[in-house]
């Protein structure tokens, strides 16, 4: 049996076991992309680690949907080493109050990411254990991956050095 022949199985049981959250399933460039109530992400996710041996946490990622509804998109690319199969398991995250359970409890490597996600698209990670910025200063007010946020940045927003070799 393949690897990807591994993965209708897990979202049966995926399904089985958590009905309504998984709101859709497709294959895209081979991939297998389910998407996850967000409620019940944190759930899904401890499932997938105790049951289907998903102990690596690939990556952790956020977007910017830049949609009226659930703005944001979590995306949790995952591969179990016992069988090989990898999954990519996504969450939609309303732009009111932007908050997602930390998986930081389940794979100790999601903390950075995490903390990238928050730095860059002010998404929260509730009960993380260090949520802070990971690349901008904290006082820095903005989230520079979000769609809004302007190519060139905001004037101002940063104490840059001068250009010429001699100014102080």
């Amino acid at each position: 049996m393949s690897k990807k022949d591994l993965i209708p199985g897990i979202i049966d049981d995926l399904r089985a076991e958590f009905g309504d959250a998984v709101l859709e399933s497709k294959s895209y460039a081979g991939d297998q992309i389910t998407r996850i109530e967000l409620n019940r992400i944190h759930e899904v996710c401890q499932y997938l680690k105790q049951k289907h041996h998903f102990v690596y946490l690939v990556d952790l990622l956020g977007t910017d949907r830049f949609t009226a509804e659930d703005r944001f998109e979590i995306i949790y690319h995952m591969i179990s080493l016992k069988t090989g199969a990898r999954l990519f398991i996504r969450t939609w995250v309303p732009e009111e109050n932007p908050v997602v359970p930390t998986v930081t409890d389940i794979w100790a490597g999601a903390n950075w990411n995490e903390r990238e996600v928050w730095d860059m698209f002010g998404i929260r990670f509730e009960g993380h254990p260090d949520l802070r910025r990971i690349f901008l200063p904290e006082d820095f007010e903005y989230h520079p991956l979000r769609k809004e946020f302007p190519l060139l940045g905001i004037p101002g927003s940063f104490s840059l050095p001068t250009t010429t070799p001699d100014s102080q």
